[in-house]
């Protein structure tokens, strides 16, 4: 028979073990969070950093150059900058359906969703090469099981958007050099091209082998995956990225006219096209892109006679508009993540 001491001492030992553990549940709770928060404040700091490198030490144009231009452009109105943003809010409304339409192959999300993901993951990839941490960023808001899926999704976004471009800036390319008789260093171009047609030959031929792997990834499996979304959200994701390339090339254009462009429409549109194809072929980090854009830039608009202060000041309000002012947005959503398990967790307790 066992004493009332006997009995005391037991449940004194059971109550402590139990102490014990709910403390350390708690400090590894606690250290969780601190690294977390610690993760988005390190986003956060270094987006902000990026940001205020480009502005203040732009070595193509001096700030205090581009704030005159900006003054002597008449950019500098109510309605001008409320329209300015209006372009720039239906440029990213696109993006953000874009992806809305794209998950909805793995689980429905709301529009409020979309921008988180779309925006938090903007910011977390700022910094980046190429904004592969769009990737990574867009992933985390999602289970570990359909996280793979997710990064595929991101990349038939982000393709979509790159066949807009390359469709547009072909056919614009070719209408400014047959406009401006441009000669082009045509043997290079055929070599670049046959080199292209002779690596896609092979790899078309390794994608046939049944054995064929990239980093785990089959061929067979990146087809299955590919046919599993649906034609509708294929079509509506292409859809969108061309109306989405409308919109920020002619935002371009419409910053161009407040800083005296004369020239057709016409003209003009083909030679944003190119840009745009140019720097979006050029293999480059995305910590250079406003310097690589400005440099091609300048260097095709120097055919429509425009001045190289005033094209360098396009291309940098176009960065403004449509990469530091969403990120900025975005970093509420940074700051507000939870994982995902984090939130089951608290939804059951």
């Amino acid at each position: 028979m066992v004493s009332h001491h006997e009995t005391q001492l037991h449940d004194r030992f059971v109550f402590r073990n139990a102490l014990l553990c709910t403390m350390q549940i708690s400090v590894s709770h606690k250290t969780k969070q601190f690294f977390a928060l610690a993760i988005k404040v390190a986003i956060l700091i270094g987006a902000a950093y990026f940001i205020f490198d480009k502005l203040v030490n732009n070595t193509q144009l001096d700030f205090d150059t581009f704030l005159t231009q900006l003054k002597t452009s008449q950019l500098i109105q109510p309605s001008i900058i409320f329209g300015l943003f209006a372009i720039t809010f239906l440029n990213w409304f696109m993006e953000i359906v874009k992806w809305k339409t794209l998950v909805s192959s793995i689980k429905p999300i709301s529009l409020w969703e979309s921008t988180a993901h779309s925006l938090g993951g903007l910011t977390a990839s700022l910094f980046t090469p190429n904004r592969v941490g769009e990737y990574g960023a867009k992933a985390l808001y999602f289970k570990k099981s359909e996280r793979k899926r997710v990064v595929g999704l991101n990349f038939l976004g982000n393709f979509a958007q790159l066949i807009a471009t390359v469709i547009f800036g072909v056919i614009g390319f070719s209408i400014f050099v047959i406009e401006f008789g441009i000669e082009l260093p045509w043997y290079r171009i055929l070599r670049i091209f046959a080199f292209i047609l002779v690596l896609g030959g092979l790899f078309f031929v390794g994608t046939k082998q049944k054995r064929f792997r990239i980093k785990g990834f089959s061929w067979e499996r990146v087809r299955s995956f590919i046919r599993n979304v649906s034609r509708e959200s294929h079509f509506k994701n292409l859809s969108l990225s061309i109306i989405r390339y409308a919109i920020f090339s002619h935002q371009f254009y419409a910053l161009l006219l407040f800083f005296g462009l004369n020239t057709s429409y016409f003209i003009t549109m083909s030679t944003i096209a190119s840009m745009y194809l140019i720097t979006s072929i050029i293999p480059m980090l995305f910590i250079f892109d406003v310097i690589v854009k400005g440099s091609v830039a300048v260097w095709l608009f120097g055919y429509l006679n425009i001045s190289e202060l005033n094209i360098l000041s396009v291309v940098s309000l176009m960065w403004i508009l449509n990469f530091v002012l969403p990120s900025i947005a975005g970093s509420y959503f940074v700051l507000n993540f939870t994982p995902l398990q984090a939130k089951e967790k608290s939804i059951a307790s």
